[in-house]
């Protein structure tokens, strides 16, 4: 638990972070960035797309749809924030020295960068399909559940508006796309990564789940399910 806290405060960190006071607005165009987030992934998935999709359809014309006529604000945003790019302290495992992988950072919507990250977060109940590119641990003893990983960012930014079903359907959606391309690049022979052939079923099963989001705000294994609570680590047993 101590780890995912440790993670999640330093999200938090650098969404906190006055870009301008550090000559950052030449980063990104901020403002409309949800938008052109969803045509920008929508474009590749028709791009990429292969086989008859009405699933994936269904989600990147929900997205359109519905993208939020207002943001939750203009923050610095990673874009791949996740635990396989931060570094730990050698000498403390449980706190983070650093973080990785910065080419996609910009200025967006906070919660856009939370959808994104959590979309990673397998938990142990899980599909086989999340199950088999889980690449993090956070289906480890004590780990946060994703609902429990939103509501202690929720809590701690003070956004009473919550996380509704689109960040965490866009979250989805373009994991889902990334899986593909690697995918499509394993079957032109452009990639040898034996997991990439287990992709294209892991990219069906999210726009799925997706498409389970759209249809009900409570789904099992969702990111837009209750907010559970989480306990502090001097309640952790």
């Amino acid at each position: 638990m101590q780890l995912c806290i440790a993670l999640l405060e330093k999200l938090i960190d650098l969404h906190q972070i006055d870009y301008r006071a550090h000559g950052l607005e030449w980063i990104g165009k901020g403002e409309g960035y949800v938008r052109r987030q969803v045509e920008r992934w929508t474009d590749r998935f028709h791009k990429d797309r292969r086989e008859n999709n009405p699933v994936g359809e269904s989600v990147a014309a929900w997205l359109s749809q519905n993208t939020p006529l207002s943001e939750t604000g203009v923050s610095l945003i990673h874009n791949d924030f996740r635990f396989d790019n931060v570094v730990l302290d050698p000498a403390d495992p449980l706190k983070i020295i650093g973080v990785l992988d910065w080419e996609m950072a910009t200025l967006g919507d906070p919660l856009m960068d939370l959808g994104a990250a959590l979309a990673y977060w397998t938990e142990p109940n899980d599909a086989e399909p999340c199950q088999l590119i889980r690449v993090q641990p956070t289906t480890a003893p004590g780990m946060f559940t994703r609902s429990q990983a939103i509501k202690y960012n929720l809590d701690r930014t003070d956004r009473q508006t919550g996380l509704d079903k689109f960040y965490p359907i866009f979250g989805y959606f373009r994991l889902s796309v990334i899986l593909r391309q690697f995918y499509s690049w394993s079957l032109q022979g452009k990639k040898k990564n034996p997991r990439f052939a287990d992709f294209g079923g892991a990219a069906r099963h999210l726009e799925e789940l997706c498409l389970g989001l759209i249809e009900t705000s409570r789904c099992r294994g969702s990111l837009s399910g209750d907010r559970g609570g989480y306990r502090s680590p001097d309640q952790h047993a």
